[in-house]
């Protein structure tokens, strides 16, 4: 995973964070939602970049 690929999923994550958040606050329902959302697609993001980290490091294994 690259650098600016964590740096983009967690101030994606941040930012569903504060969503959720203020929706709390202003008791916007659908705020929070859609923040709690966005934090879940971050996390999914996250998850596969480290996949293909993994199946990169396979790959490199056997060329040896």
């Amino acid at each position: 995973m690259s650098t600016e690929d964590k740096f983009r999923n967690k101030s994606e994550e941040v930012a569903g964070k504060a969503k959720e958040g203020l929706g709390r606050i202003t008791d916007d329902e659908s705020l929070e939602a859609e923040g709690r959302a966005d934090q879940s697609e971050s996390h999914m993001k996250q998850a596969g970049e480290k996949v293909k980290d993994a199946a990169g490091k396979v790959k490199d294994a056997f060329k040896d």
